[in-house]
Protein backbone atom coordinates (compact mmCIF):
# COMPACT_ATOMS: atom_id res chain seq x y z
CA UNK A 1 0.00 0.00 0.00
CA UNK A 2 1.28 3.46 -0.58
CA UNK A 3 0.98 5.49 3.09
CA UNK A 4 1.58 8.68 1.20
CA UNK A 5 3.68 11.25 3.35
CA UNK A 6 5.81 9.62 6.13
CA UNK A 7 4.96 10.91 9.06
CA UNK A 8 7.86 12.43 11.19
CA UNK A 9 7.92 10.70 14.74
CA UNK A 10 6.56 12.66 17.43
CA UNK A 11 4.55 15.16 15.62
CA UNK A 12 1.12 14.02 17.79
CA UNK A 13 0.01 13.00 13.90
CA UNK A 14 -1.81 9.73 12.37
CA UNK A 15 -3.24 8.84 9.04
CA UNK A 16 -6.17 7.01 9.34
CA UNK A 17 -7.43 4.48 6.56
CA UNK A 18 -11.90 5.18 6.58
CA UNK A 19 -13.59 1.84 6.08
CA UNK A 20 -17.27 1.07 5.99
CA UNK A 21 -19.18 -1.38 8.06
CA UNK A 22 -22.94 -1.55 7.15
CA UNK A 23 -23.32 2.68 7.48
CA UNK A 24 -20.96 3.07 10.40
CA UNK A 25 -17.66 4.66 9.36
CA UNK A 26 -14.54 3.21 11.31
CA UNK A 27 -10.83 3.74 10.94
CA UNK A 28 -7.82 2.41 11.30
CA UNK A 29 -4.15 3.60 11.90
CA UNK A 30 -2.19 3.66 8.46
CA UNK A 31 0.66 2.38 9.99
CA UNK A 32 -1.20 -1.35 10.82
CA UNK A 33 -2.00 -1.45 6.86
CA UNK A 34 0.43 -3.41 4.51
CA UNK A 35 -2.05 -3.67 1.75
CA UNK A 36 -5.97 -3.43 0.82
CA UNK A 37 -7.30 -6.18 -1.54
CA UNK A 38 -10.65 -7.12 -3.58
CA UNK A 39 -10.97 -10.38 -1.47
CA UNK A 40 -9.57 -13.32 -2.20
CA UNK A 41 -10.98 -17.01 -1.99
CA UNK A 42 -11.02 -18.19 1.56
CA UNK A 43 -10.59 -21.70 2.59
CA UNK A 44 -12.65 -22.21 5.73
CA UNK A 45 -11.21 -24.23 8.54
CA UNK A 46 -13.02 -26.26 11.28
CA UNK A 47 -13.46 -25.40 15.02
CA UNK A 48 -12.42 -21.82 14.65
CA UNK A 49 -13.89 -19.05 15.65
CA UNK A 50 -17.02 -17.81 14.56
CA UNK A 51 -15.54 -14.28 13.81
CA UNK A 52 -12.80 -15.99 11.46
CA UNK A 53 -14.07 -17.15 7.93
CA UNK A 54 -10.89 -18.94 7.40
CA UNK A 55 -7.64 -18.27 5.88
CA UNK A 56 -5.90 -16.85 2.49
CA UNK A 57 -2.86 -17.38 0.49
CA UNK A 58 -1.31 -13.83 -0.23
CA UNK A 59 1.54 -14.22 -2.52
CA UNK A 60 2.53 -17.42 -0.74
CA UNK A 61 1.69 -16.62 2.76
CA UNK A 62 -1.27 -17.79 4.13
CA UNK A 63 -2.95 -15.37 6.56
CA UNK A 64 -6.54 -15.67 8.82
CA UNK A 65 -9.31 -13.76 7.65
CA UNK A 66 -11.35 -12.05 10.12
CA UNK A 67 -14.91 -11.40 9.13
CA UNK A 68 -15.14 -7.55 11.19
CA UNK A 69 -19.01 -7.50 10.66
CA UNK A 70 -19.80 -10.56 12.87
CA UNK A 71 -16.77 -9.43 15.51
CA UNK A 72 -18.55 -6.21 16.17
CA UNK A 73 -22.03 -7.68 16.20
CA UNK A 74 -23.28 -6.23 12.83
CA UNK A 75 -24.91 -7.96 9.96
CA UNK A 76 -23.36 -9.55 6.94
CA UNK A 77 -22.93 -7.60 3.99
CA UNK A 78 -25.84 -7.66 1.87
CA UNK A 79 -24.13 -5.73 -1.18
CA UNK A 80 -20.49 -7.37 -1.70
CA UNK A 81 -19.17 -5.59 -4.57
CA UNK A 82 -17.35 -2.89 -2.80
CA UNK A 83 -16.03 -5.63 0.15
CA UNK A 84 -12.01 -5.32 1.09
CA UNK A 85 -9.57 -7.38 2.59
CA UNK A 86 -7.29 -5.04 4.40
CA UNK A 87 -3.67 -6.95 5.01
CA UNK A 88 -2.45 -5.56 8.82
CA UNK A 89 0.37 -6.61 10.49
CA UNK A 90 0.53 -5.66 14.59
CA UNK A 91 1.62 -7.57 17.88
CA UNK A 92 4.00 -9.54 15.05
CA UNK A 93 1.73 -11.61 13.19
CA UNK A 94 -0.02 -10.36 10.27
CA UNK A 95 -4.26 -10.95 9.39
CA UNK A 96 -7.12 -10.18 7.50
CA UNK A 97 -9.54 -7.93 8.28
CA UNK A 98 -13.17 -8.43 6.14
CA UNK A 99 -14.78 -4.99 5.47
CA UNK A 100 -17.59 -3.23 3.27
CA UNK A 101 -15.70 -0.57 2.23
CA UNK A 102 -12.87 1.52 2.29
CA UNK A 103 -13.40 5.15 1.21
CA UNK A 104 -9.80 7.55 1.69
CA UNK A 105 -7.30 8.55 4.00
CA UNK A 106 -7.21 11.19 6.76
CA UNK A 107 -4.40 12.31 8.54
CA UNK A 108 -5.12 14.01 11.78
CA UNK A 109 -3.68 15.11 15.06
CA UNK A 110 -3.75 12.51 17.67
CA UNK A 111 -5.51 15.94 19.58
CA UNK A 112 -8.41 16.03 17.99
CA UNK A 113 -9.26 11.98 18.66
CA UNK A 114 -11.40 11.86 21.62
CA UNK A 115 -11.86 8.93 23.79
CA UNK A 116 -15.16 6.85 23.66
CA UNK A 117 -17.65 7.58 25.79
CA UNK A 118 -20.41 4.59 27.12
CA UNK A 119 -22.66 5.47 24.05
CA UNK A 120 -22.14 3.08 21.25
CA UNK A 121 -24.56 0.14 21.12
CA UNK A 122 -22.32 -2.08 23.46
CA UNK A 123 -19.51 -1.06 21.00
CA UNK A 124 -17.34 1.13 23.52
CA UNK A 125 -15.57 -1.27 24.54
CA UNK A 126 -14.07 -2.22 21.07
CA UNK A 127 -13.71 1.64 20.61
CA UNK A 128 -10.43 3.16 21.15
CA UNK A 129 -11.11 7.11 19.47
CA UNK A 130 -13.60 9.00 18.50
CA UNK A 131 -13.01 11.36 15.60
CA UNK A 132 -15.44 14.22 14.55
CA UNK A 133 -15.66 14.53 11.21
CA UNK A 134 -17.35 17.32 8.90
CA UNK A 135 -19.99 15.06 7.70
CA UNK A 136 -19.67 11.84 10.16
CA UNK A 137 -18.06 10.35 12.94
CA UNK A 138 -15.70 8.30 12.80
CA UNK A 139 -14.75 5.43 15.17
CA UNK A 140 -11.02 3.86 15.58
CA UNK A 141 -11.49 0.10 16.32
CA UNK A 142 -9.90 -1.75 19.04
CA UNK A 143 -7.94 -4.11 16.64
CA UNK A 144 -5.95 -5.52 19.59
CA UNK A 145 -8.86 -6.34 21.68
CA UNK A 146 -10.87 -8.21 18.22
CA UNK A 147 -7.46 -10.13 18.16
CA UNK A 148 -7.64 -11.36 22.25
CA UNK A 149 -11.23 -11.96 21.95
CA UNK A 150 -10.30 -14.79 18.98
CA UNK A 151 -7.40 -15.98 20.10
CA UNK A 152 -6.73 -15.10 23.90
CA UNK A 153 -3.46 -16.80 23.64
CA UNK A 154 -2.09 -13.73 21.58
CA UNK A 155 -2.53 -11.37 24.08
CA UNK A 156 -1.18 -10.69 27.63
CA UNK A 157 -1.80 -12.86 30.46
CA UNK A 158 0.01 -13.11 33.82
CA UNK A 159 1.26 -17.11 33.33
CA UNK A 160 4.03 -16.20 30.78
CA UNK A 161 5.90 -14.55 33.48
CA UNK A 162 6.16 -17.58 35.49
CA UNK A 163 8.69 -18.82 33.36
CA UNK A 164 11.26 -16.25 34.69
CA UNK A 165 11.18 -17.79 38.54
CA UNK A 166 10.71 -16.60 41.92
CA UNK A 167 10.50 -12.70 42.08
CA UNK A 168 10.69 -10.26 44.59
CA UNK A 169 9.01 -7.68 45.24
CA UNK A 170 9.60 -4.13 44.16
CA UNK A 171 8.95 -0.53 45.67
CA UNK A 172 10.09 1.23 42.21
CA UNK A 173 7.35 3.20 41.10
CA UNK A 174 6.28 3.14 37.13
CA UNK A 175 3.91 5.32 35.29
CA UNK A 176 2.11 3.38 32.36
CA UNK A 177 -0.05 5.33 29.68
CA UNK A 178 -1.95 2.99 27.94
CA UNK A 179 -5.79 3.43 26.44
CA UNK A 180 -7.19 0.22 26.25
CA UNK A 181 -9.06 -0.73 29.63
CA UNK A 182 -8.61 -4.27 28.87
CA UNK A 183 -4.64 -4.08 28.59
CA UNK A 184 -4.18 -1.66 31.35
CA UNK A 185 -5.97 -4.25 33.55
CA UNK A 186 -3.96 -7.39 31.77
CA UNK A 187 -0.45 -5.18 32.46
CA UNK A 188 -1.03 -4.35 36.14
CA UNK A 189 -1.67 -8.10 36.83
CA UNK A 190 1.35 -9.62 34.91
CA UNK A 191 3.65 -6.64 35.80
CA UNK A 192 2.32 -7.81 39.76
CA UNK A 193 2.43 -10.82 39.39
CA UNK A 194 6.41 -9.80 38.19
CA UNK A 195 6.70 -8.16 41.69
CA UNK A 196 5.82 -4.43 40.23
CA UNK A 197 3.08 -3.22 42.26
CA UNK A 198 3.74 0.60 42.54
CA UNK A 199 2.05 1.64 38.79
CA UNK A 200 0.40 4.47 38.47
CA UNK A 201 -2.26 4.11 35.04
CA UNK A 202 -2.77 7.00 32.55
CA UNK A 203 -5.60 6.30 29.85
CA UNK A 204 -3.61 8.53 27.03
CA UNK A 205 -0.21 10.30 26.75
CA UNK A 206 -1.33 13.79 27.44
CA UNK A 207 -3.01 12.62 30.87
CA UNK A 208 0.71 11.10 31.63
CA UNK A 209 2.27 14.50 30.90
CA UNK A 210 0.11 16.67 32.75
CA UNK A 211 1.01 14.50 35.99
CA UNK A 212 4.61 14.66 35.30
CA UNK A 213 4.02 18.43 34.65
CA UNK A 214 1.92 18.92 38.03
CA UNK A 215 5.05 17.44 39.97
CA UNK A 216 7.36 19.72 38.55
CA UNK A 217 5.32 22.66 39.53
CA UNK A 218 4.78 21.25 43.43
CA UNK A 219 8.74 21.70 43.30
CA UNK A 220 9.20 17.61 43.18
CA UNK A 221 12.19 15.56 42.26
CA UNK A 222 10.69 13.65 39.12
CA UNK A 223 13.30 10.49 39.41
CA UNK A 224 12.16 10.59 43.24
CA UNK A 225 8.52 9.99 42.21
CA UNK A 226 8.71 7.81 39.23
CA UNK A 227 11.74 5.33 38.27
CA UNK A 228 10.09 4.42 34.61
CA UNK A 229 7.53 5.17 32.30
CA UNK A 230 6.18 2.67 29.88
CA UNK A 231 4.06 3.62 26.93
CA UNK A 232 2.11 2.43 24.34
CA UNK A 233 2.21 4.29 20.83
CA UNK A 234 -1.16 4.86 19.41
CA UNK A 235 -3.66 6.87 22.53
CA UNK A 236 -6.07 9.61 21.71
CA UNK A 237 -5.08 13.02 22.57
CA UNK A 238 -1.37 12.28 22.58
CA UNK A 239 0.51 9.09 21.09
CA UNK A 240 3.27 7.55 22.92
CA UNK A 241 5.94 8.79 20.17
CA UNK A 242 4.95 12.53 20.98
CA UNK A 243 4.60 11.59 24.67
CA UNK A 244 8.29 10.33 24.71
CA UNK A 245 9.41 13.59 22.79
CA UNK A 246 7.82 15.97 25.07
CA UNK A 247 9.69 13.79 28.04
CA UNK A 248 13.06 13.81 26.50
CA UNK A 249 12.84 17.28 24.80
CA UNK A 250 12.38 18.72 29.02
CA UNK A 251 15.85 18.93 30.68
CA UNK A 252 13.72 18.22 34.06
CA UNK A 253 11.73 15.27 32.74
CA UNK A 254 14.98 13.46 30.56
CA UNK A 255 16.28 11.82 32.78
CA UNK A 256 12.90 8.88 33.10
CA UNK A 257 14.32 6.28 30.87
CA UNK A 258 10.90 5.70 28.56
CA UNK A 259 10.05 1.53 27.44
CA UNK A 260 7.61 2.05 24.79
CA UNK A 261 5.56 -0.78 24.58
CA UNK A 262 3.30 -1.62 21.73
CA UNK A 263 1.98 -3.73 18.59
CA UNK A 264 3.60 -1.30 16.67
CA UNK A 265 7.51 -2.15 17.00
CA UNK A 266 8.25 -3.58 13.96
CA UNK A 267 11.91 -3.09 12.43
CA UNK A 268 10.07 -0.76 10.08
CA UNK A 269 8.88 1.45 12.31
CA UNK A 270 11.72 1.24 15.33
CA UNK A 271 13.33 4.33 14.08
CA UNK A 272 10.23 6.40 14.96
CA UNK A 273 10.60 5.64 18.73
CA UNK A 274 14.63 5.87 18.21
CA UNK A 275 14.03 9.28 17.20
CA UNK A 276 11.88 10.46 19.58
CA UNK A 277 14.80 9.02 22.33
CA UNK A 278 13.25 6.11 23.19
CA UNK A 279 15.84 3.92 25.99
CA UNK A 280 14.30 0.90 24.64
CA UNK A 281 11.03 -0.28 22.25
CA UNK A 282 9.11 -3.94 22.85
CA UNK A 283 6.68 -5.34 21.03
CA UNK A 284 3.53 -6.17 22.45
CA UNK A 285 2.64 -9.19 23.86
CA UNK A 286 6.37 -9.70 24.42
CA UNK A 287 5.68 -9.54 28.54
CA UNK A 288 8.51 -11.51 29.73
CA UNK A 289 10.66 -9.18 27.62
CA UNK A 290 9.43 -6.02 28.65
CA UNK A 291 9.82 -7.41 32.41
CA UNK A 292 13.87 -8.03 31.79
CA UNK A 293 13.84 -4.38 30.48
CA UNK A 294 12.33 -2.91 33.48
CA UNK A 295 15.03 -4.93 35.12
CA UNK A 296 17.23 -3.39 33.37
CA UNK A 297 16.67 0.13 33.59
CA UNK A 298 15.34 -0.12 37.38
CA UNK A 299 17.07 -2.44 39.35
Amino acid sequence: MNQGILLESGTNELEVVEFGIGNNRFGINVIKVKEILKPLPVTTIPHTHPSVEGIVDIRGVVVPVVDVAHALGFPPSTDNKDDKFILSEFNNMKMVFHVHSVTRIHRISWDRIEKPEKMYQGLDTQITGVIQMEENMLLLLDFEKIVADINPESSIHKNQVTKLGHRERSNKKILLAEDSALLRGLLQETLSEAGYDNLTLFEDGKAAYEHLNGLLDQGKSITEEYQLVITDIEMPRMDGHHLTKRIKDDSRLQQLPVIIFSSLITEDLRHKGEKVGADAQISKPEIVELVEMMDQYIL
